[in-house]
């Protein structure tokens, strides 16, 4: 027999300290496996500062979304009560947004008007997930003056959207696409300077650890993009399959796997401890700092990895490119970028959250950088091994500088490990035995 008071789906209840990701969340990543791949993907058909600036802000106004997901999904458990029937049109929304960045800011001479169906789809995503926040805070009438707030930006900025959908195409001697990226990088700056300045102090974080867990899932994604755009470098239709080929894709394959070890093995667990000795509105705020505005460095560095490779794989695939003649266009460019801008991106994420920088990853940064007029005139696949050497370098210095450190920290993440496994054991068979 239904019980009517708890409704056909259950109630809507909120997160605890313990919470860890579910199910329904890591199937809302699945949607940003595609934005990222749309992203990149339409990026390189136009490697200009223009395309790739397009590409940035794409990037900046889903990244937004997808945090401002995050804050509800650790306020609530998303995948209990009417969550999934908030969720799946969000993924919706999202996705589609995905397909038609093609037309993002020249829109389609069909009929079909990309630009403000982009606008409609921004609104659900961002109202849907503000008036959940809002619900869940009903029990908080201070909490939700606060939330009210952030209406306003919202507002501001779909208003925005709704304008740049709807522009004819040519406006006061600026064409369309021009006008188009005024009006974006103006809502890119409404949002984020909202979300930096207005009050947080209401606003609660109820699990560091599931917060600090669905970044690292995100980070994954990101550097899943790397490795798909070392494969597609590799599938066109003028494939020559060489040993250069496959020397260049274990080359990127292995690139990819420094940076994941440069976010994943030291910093990564000390950020965990980090979140979880601060508490209440510095915790807030280390959350929205080191997470929500210092992981997108993080995220774009990846796609420009990823559009890098792709360039870099392409020449040491194709027949009519010679391996042994400078590599051509700006994969040298994006690939060293964007390691760069990684690593920059995880120094900032590191100062901010521990409160120390690593030598070793300065060092890199500056000498990338001092290699990059090299690079540019070498061959292709001597341009991929020179950043690869660099990575590793940066790895194996790493481990045996650190490695007291190391150790310290994985036996100390290991013994909180073992407390939590034997406090859901002991719940468990309390429970069922």
């Amino acid at each position: 027999m239904v019980n009517r008071r708890r409704g056909l789906l259950g109630q809507l209840r909120r997160a605890g300290p313990g919470t860890r990701a579910n199910s329904l969340e890591v199937f809302f990543d699945l949607v940003f496996v595609f934005v990222f791949f749309s992203i990149a993907r339409v990026t390189s058909e136009n490697l200009t500062p223009v395309g790739l600036y397009h590409g940035l802000l794409i990037l900046a106004l889903l990244w937004w979304c997808w945090c401002s997901h995050m804050v509800v999904a650790n306020w609530l458990r998303l995948g209990e009560g009417i969550g999934p029937l908030v969720v799946f049109p969000v993924m919706i929304a999202t996705f589609t947004i995905a397909l038609i960045i093609p037309q993002a800011f020249v829109g389609d001479t069909s009929g079909f008007d990309a630009p403000l169906v982009l606008a409609v789809c921004y609104l659900v995503v961002r109202a849907l997930h503000l008036v959940l926040h809002w619900y869940s805070a009903r029990d908080d009438p201070v909490l939700r003056r606060q939330i009210l707030h952030y209406a306003l930006p919202l507002v501001s900025a779909t208003t925005v959207l709704f304008i740049a959908g709807l522009i004819p195409s040519e406006f006061h001697g600026l064409d369309e696409v021009t006008f188009r990226t005024l009006l974006w990088t103006i809502v890119v700056v409404i949002e984020y300077a909202a979300g930096r300045f207005l009050s947080v102090s209401h606003w609660g974080l109820a699990s560091a650890g599931h917060w600090v867990e669905r970044f690292e899932l995100i980070i994954i994604v990101g550097l899943g993009e790397t490795i798909i755009s070392v494969g597609l470098g590799t599938s066109l239709t003028d494939r020559t399959e060489t040993w250069p080929m496959f020397i260049g894709t274990a080359l990127g394959i292995g690139i990819t796997a420094s940076l994941w070890w440069a976010y994943f093995d030291i910093v990564a667990p000390a950020a965990h401890k980090a979140m979880h000795g601060t508490h209440d509105l510095p915790r807030i705020r280390l959350a929205r700092d080191a997470y929500v505005y210092l992981h997108l460095p993080m995220i774009a560095a990846l796609i420009l990895l990823s559009l890098g490779d792709k360039e870099l794989i392409h020449q040491l695939s194709s027949e009519h490119l010679p391996l042994d003649e400078p590599q051509q266009g700006p994969g040298v460019y994006l690939a060293y970028g964007g390691v760069i801008l990684f690593l920059l991106g995880h120094m900032a994420f590191q100062a901010r959250i521990l409160g120390t920088l690593s030598w070793t990853r300065v060092g890199a940064v500056v000498l990338l950088g001092a290699l990059i007029p090299l690079a540019v005139v070498l061959p292709a696949l001597a341009a991929l091994g020179l950043l690869a050497l660099v990575c590793f370098a940066v790895v194996i210095s790493e481990v045996v500088i650190f490695a007291d450190s190391r150790h310290e920290l994985r036996e100390s993440a290991l013994q909180e490990a073992k407390v939590h496994e034997d406090r859901e054991s002991e719940w468990r068979r309390d429970r069922y035995e």
